[in-house]
């Protein structure tokens, strides 16, 4: 990878053409100046308090009270009364859930999500199918989030107007997308007090319904306790069950926000466990209260589905409808549900991109998800969640339902596989962990729970639309496995080129060589070197060889990159500079102990073209006969698949020197 610089300062901005200015200019307008990742203050700014963290990654789970509580008392038909039932099994998952993943925010501090667990505790293969099945969830979370959103606002508008609800569901998705492309928290800060309006309604119109029908309770309990046994004459006890099952599994997108608190981790403010806990107490509290609660009080006011309306919206008409300006409150509500939903879609935004980046790390996706842009944001990741939402919500027309079927069951797998490796971890360390058997036993009834949930869902939805997601987890999990197979062949192919490597190591008795004096006006080679590697020394070797006794001064240059592993903070900076330093001293090393003048430049950031530009310019004044060299791979057969895989830098470099004038020479690397 490659970075932004150095120990001095280049007076003269580099020449633009007027196209790449106004497309520069165009873009901060949009997304905002370019941050420092430089300054030590700067992650700081972009990390998030437990309570920011409570509004951007647990507002997933509670936001799901907007859809997950209707689609599940509807799913009940006549048998209403069950909802009791429904409202206590939501309660129990909840909090038996969050205490599974409060054990592994404290097994890893560092983020925790379903594909880091399953990764290390399991084997990376199930971590790259826990990882696969979460990037669906959050492109659906972010379809559900606005597609609901789009619902609660059209409740109080005309059905002559529910023709435009896509439209303007398309157009808030661009939105969202725009504000995440400027930075984690400027995404979340303008809906903080959105945030807390949602909460002061929604739990003010559950709290007026149970006290006001708590004199009803005894009688609606005995009566659904009736209802029970009415319809297990009438359907069967398997019926009845099944029946729950269904409902139930509907509201399963209420989980997810579970996952991304443990998932986020890497964003929130230190002490990150102490705040990540912190987070899912709120989450989880306010998470259960809410779903639970709005099916009751669907229960306990007897609402009914009315068409163009939200069962939210009917309950809010049915409980506000004597007070003064009920219609305004009623309004506010709504709309502080919309507003909530959005924030919800934030989840996926903040952590789809994450693990994607993880991911690509690891080899399962594509390198250029891992890397970040000037904002210091993962850029590709974001724009492939918002986009894939945006193709979704577009050919399911934003009806939650459907989009509930779904999400049902890659949350469950992803959950089960979380608690089965924890499960596993706590009995391999059975020894020489003193509370073992007690954190055993949480991960252990959290992994009955959600693998019964898994396998009972799959059973339930597989014919009403549950294959479909099957069929796209799994068209990932093949996808992941190609570009992994891809790239441990080129591994292994440019393997044989750090063979090279050996030729050039100094011996015990080695002394660092003087090289010649200093030439300004002799003529500079300059290459561009991505670490110490038997790429590097191919290239240099190649440029030797081809002219050879021409150049008298070998200047090596290098852009250090910061991708997602390495954005954590300034010392993950320094660490990343130690390390080019290191690197590109043994290329000048190498170079002196030859008898030529040779020295190094450097420099980081999070554009190699950018970079490489400012770098050579400031050499290229200071050596006027000067050629810059690099090297690019060449496959066999130029593919698409290669195209996407691996960067085609070189090419790009050398278009933007060509535009400066200064020389170019590409070396093929075949492998």
């Amino acid at each position: 990878m490659l970075c932004f610089s150095v120990k001095e300062i280049i007076k003269d901005p580099p020449m633009e053409t007027p196209d790449q200015s106004k497309i520069k200019k165009l873009k901060q307008r949009i997304i905002g100046k370019a941050k420092n990742p430089a300054d030590p203050g700067v992650y700081h700014k972009l990390t998030l308090a437990a309570f920011l963290a409570w509004v951007g990654l647990g507002a997933d789970g509670i936001s799901s009270a907007c859809y997950g509580p209707e689609e599940t008392f509807l799913a009940l038909k006549e048998h209403f009364y069950l909802g009791i039932f429904l409202a206590l099994m939501t309660a129990i998952t909840v909090f038996v859930i969050s205490a599974s993943y409060r054990q592994i925010i404290e097994l890893f501090p560092g983020g925790g999500g379903g594909y880091l667990v399953a990764s290390k505790l399991l084997s990376p293969k199930i971590g790259m199918i826990s990882g696969c099945a979460l990037l669906v969830d959050y492109v659906l979370t972010i379809t559900v989030s606005i597609s609901s959103g789009a619902d609660a606002v059209f409740s109080f508008l005309p059905m002559d107007w529910h023709p435009y609800k896509i439209a303007l569901a398309m157009l808030v998705l661009l939105i969202l997308i725009i504000l995440n492309l400027r930075g984690v928290k400027e995404s979340v800060m303008p809906i903080v007090p959105l945030f807390i309006v949602f909460i002061v309604m929604h739990a003010f119109v559950i709290l007026l319904t149970l006290f006001s029908h708590s004199g009803n309770v005894p009688a609606i309990v005995s009566k659904a306790g009736t209802d029970f046994s009415k319809s297990v004459s009438q359907i069967g006890i398997f019926g009845v069950g099944f029946l729950l099952l269904h409902a139930y599994s509907l509201g399963s997108g209420t989980y997810t926000g579970i996952e991304a608190v443990s998932n986020g981790l890497p964003i929130l403010r230190d002490p990150k466990v102490e705040t990540g806990k912190k987070t899912m107490l709120y989450m989880s509290i306010s998470l259960a209260f809410m779903a639970g609660g709005l099916i009751l009080s669907y229960l306990l006011t007897g609402v009914h589905s009315v068409p163009g309306k939200t069962l939210n919206a009917v309950l809010f008409t049915k409980v506000m409808h004597n007070w003064p300006a009920a219609q305004f409150f009623i309004f506010i509500t709504l709309i502080s549900e919309a507003l909530i939903l959005l924030v919800a879609a934030q989840t996926g935004f903040l952590d789809g991109p994450r693990v994607l980046s993880n991911m690509a790390m690891d080899g399962w996706m594509p390198t250029r998800f891992a890397l970040i842009s000037d904002r210091l944001v993962t850029q590709n990741g974001i724009l492939l969640m918002g986009f894939a939402s945006m193709i979704l919500l577009w050919l399911s027309r934003g009806v939650v339902s459907f989009l509930l079927v779904l999400y049902s069951i890659n949350v469950f797998l992803t959950f089960s596989l979380s608690q089965l490796g924890m499960v596993r971890h706590w009995w391999l360390v059975r020894k020489k962990e003193a509370k073992w058997g007690r954190k055993l036993i949480v991960n252990g009834i959290g992994l009955g729970l959600t693998s019964f949930i898994l396998f009972t869902v799959i059973y339930v939805k597989f014919h009403e639309g549950g294959w479909l997601t099957l069929v796209v987890t799994f068209t990932l999990v093949a996808f992941s496995m190609l570009v992994k197979r891809h790239y441990k062949k080129t591994y292994k192919l440019l393997g044989r080129l750090d063979e090279l490597l050996s030729w050039t190591l100094p011996g015990k008795d080695h002394k660092p060589g003087e090289g010649k004096p200093l030439d300004h006006n002799a003529h500079t080679a300059i290459f561009l070197v991505n670490g110490y590697s038997g790429m590097g020394l191919h290239t240099l070797f190649t440029a030797i060889r081809s002219f050879s006794g021409h150049f008298k001064n070998y200047i090596f240059i290098q852009a250090g990159i910061i991708d997602a592993g390495k954005f954590k903070g300034a010392e993950e900076i320094e660490n990343l500079k130690e390390t080019i330093e290191t690197d590109l001293k043994k290329y000048t090393e190498l170079m002196k102990s030859h008898g030529y003048h040779s020295e190094y430049h450097y420099s980081i950031g999070t554009d190699v073209v950018d970079e490489i530009e400012k770098i050579t310019k400031k050499v290229g004044e200071e050596f006027p006969k000067h050629v810059l060299f690099t090297g690019q791979l060449v496959f066999p057969h130029d593919t698409v698949f290669n195209r996407v895989l691996h960067n085609y830098t070189a090419f790009a470099i050398q278009k933007r020197m060509y535009y400066q004038g200064i020389p170019v020479v590409v070396l093929p690397i075949r492998v």
